[in-house]
């Protein structure tokens, strides 16, 4: 699934276990249905380390959309991630910027969720849930869930524009 035709969305957070895993759930399930097999659908924290799985309150509030994170591992940011990535989403504007340190020419492909498609950095964050009961956790699920929904006709024609240019 990772052929040089495959549209490659990166979202990025800090701890890989909340907010990004949301993300990458709810996103791959939503492309699955628009275009199946085109396009892949990751996640990495700028401050994440390798292996954690999805938090209890994360894997439980995707449930919303029937969204299935159990088996999500964690993985931090790393420059590889960002070079392969076609389209990279980010939860916060710190997020935005770290991606930018670790790899200048990401300009123009890296986005500040809540902004999408406009590349500023400056804007609201999606609020990180760690810690905070289950009902912010829905919140944040749901308001992803708003984001990825809004930004879907965007996404969908950028993976159109790179999986039929043959």
């Amino acid at each position: 699934m990772n052929d040089d035709n495959t549209y490659k969305i990166l979202f990025v957070c800090t701890g890989n276990t909340c907010r990004s895993p949301m993300a990458q759930g709810a996103l791959q399930m939503l492309l699955e249905k628009e275009r199946p097999g085109k396009a892949v659908v990751i996640s990495a924290g700028t401050a994440g380390a390798s292996g954690y799985p999805a938090t209890e309150y994360a894997v439980e509030a995707s449930k919303i959309w029937d969204v299935d994170i159990s088996g999500h591992q964690s993985q931090p940011l790393t420059p590889i991630l960002v070079d392969e990535a076609d389209l990279i989403l980010t939860m916060a504007p710190e997020h935005m910027q770290t991606v930018l340190q670790i790899s200048p020419k990401a300009e123009g492909k890296v986005f500040l969720l809540k902004n999408f498609p406009l590349p500023t950095s400056h804007g609201e964050a999606v609020e990180d849930p760690i810690g905070q009961p289950l009902d912010l956790y829905n919140e944040t699920f749901l308001e992803i869930g708003e984001l990825l929904g809004k930004h879907l006709p965007e996404i969908v024609q950028r993976v159109d524009e790179k999986t039929n240019a043959e």
